[in-house]
């Protein structure tokens, strides 16, 4: 009888022992699952809300960006924030700016792992190639016009000189093509004035004049501001807005 306790008593001790590990095995998965789904939807979160990747599909913007360079963009601007001369901002493109092109498919599991990670914000958006990055140069009320005598642009007619440019000895808006080589607009509201740093290769604002938008830029079409170079990695580092250039400037009757 002693014995037929015993050996009772000792499964039932392997039984609670095997329940209680079962038990802590499924804790410790369902803590992993909302670990996991906590750390997506923060990613999400912050993707949609806060900052998101893209990346440089042109030479536009050289040599401040180079082509395929990964940048990370601060959405609070202009949700939150207002944008600043100088500034370095990604919009969508407000009036078939780009020629369209078909998506390239890199088969079905490549393209479906990129839509995962640029859901959660580890990967620039399969839509980044829909949106363009230039510098902000004219705000709302401010007058832009090419040029003075030494090729400068003049902002509230003040000329500035323009580091950031690829190619400073070629003037801060060359002609040629679709591009006026002088011009004179003033920034409605709630609107900007956008070019390229690489101005003879950049279809910016200037190139968009007879469009319906009249090459301005509606503010609700910005994306953010470019703060960040995240790769390649040689090239890491904060972007530069240039505040020195447009220290010069006055501000215009409608920024008062």
């Amino acid at each position: 009888m002693t014995t037929e306790n015993d050996e009772h008593a000792r499964r039932s001790r392997l039984d609670t022992d095997r329940r209680r590990r079962n038990k802590g095995v499924g804790m410790f998965l369902r803590d992993i699952a909302v670990i996991v789904v906590a750390a997506l939807l923060i990613s999400f979160l912050i993707k949609t809300f806060l900052v998101r990747s893209f990346f440089i599909p042109s030479g536009s913007m050289e040599n401040t960006l180079q082509v395929n360079d990964r940048i990370i963009v601060n959405q609070l601007e202009p949700r939150f924030f207002a944008i600043s001369h100088g500034d370095v901002v990604v919009f969508k493109d407000p009036d078939d700016w780009l020629p369209g092109q078909p998506r390239i498919s890199q088969g079905p599991l490549l393209d479906g792992v990129e839509t995962v990670l640029s859901f959660i914000g580890l990967a620039p958006a399969p839509d980044s190639d829909e949106h363009l990055i230039k510098r902000v140069i004219g705000l709302p009320g401010d007058t832009v016009e090419c040029c003075d005598e030494q090729g400068r642009l003049i902002v509230n007619g003040v000329p500035i000189d323009e580091p950031y440019l690829k190619n400073p000895s070629a003037g801060a808006s060359p002609g040629g093509g679709m591009i006026p080589s002088e011009f004179s607009v003033t920034v409605p509201d709630d609107s900007i004035w956008v070019m390229g740093d690489n101005r003879e290769n950049s279809a910016d604002s200037r190139a968009h004049m007879d469009d319906a938008t009249g090459g301005f830029v509606p503010m609700d079409d910005v994306v953010g501001r470019a703060i960040l170079i995240t790769f390649p990695f040689d090239r890491f580092g904060w972007l530069d807005d240039h505040p020195e250039t447009f220290a010069v400037v006055p501000r215009s009757d409608s920024s008062d």
